[in-house]
């Protein structure tokens, strides 16, 4: 099964659309995880057109219209791996040990809200933040992250520079 990672997208604040390669990206995807931060539904509404399944939350900057049809938190079992998708996390020290805590019943939690990549693991808890794919802030580039889950496992968790 193959992943495509997604966070703070901003569009279209922070870009008219996504760049190509995420697009070609969300094609291959069996799976598209967005961590919130839409800005407009209108990004909502083409993945969803166009991702084969679309697991997202929403992010500190979606109003009422996003908020509505996605939540704070989404869950899924995929491929025998337990995946949750929240925007915020609270501040990075610390953060391993607290999410565990909050999410005990989980394998993988992906998450964003910084926009600088992340991938640890703590206590079994997979942490997984793909930064942004268009508003790199202080990090050198914009990034997304794509994985598969294989036998029960995730595997080749790979940060893609824009």
């Amino acid at each position: 099964m193959q992943l495509l990672l997604l966070a703070d997208t901003h569009v279209p604040r922070r870009a008219r659309d996504l760049p190509a390669a995420v697009w070609a990206a969300v094609d291959r995807a069996d799976v598209v995880l967005h961590a919130g931060d839409w800005v407009d539904v209108s990004l909502l509404d083409a993945l969803e057109a166009r991702a084969a399944r679309l697991l997202a939350c929403w992010g500190n900057n979606d109003g009422p219209d996003l908020r509505a049809r996605v939540p704070e938190v989404a869950r899924a079992t995929l491929g025998g791996v337990r995946f949750a998708v929240v925007h915020e996390t609270g501040p990075a020290a610390g953060r391993e040990a607290r999410m565990r805590a909050a999410y005990d019943d989980v394998d993988v939690l992906v998450f964003g809200h910084s926009h600088r990549p992340w991938d640890t693991t703590h206590d079994g808890l997979r942490l997984l933040n793909p930064g942004s794919p268009t508003d790199r802030r202080r990090q050198p580039h914009c990034t997304f992250m794509t994985a598969e889950v294989e036998a029960g496992a995730l595997q080749a968790v790979t940060l893609h520079r824009l």
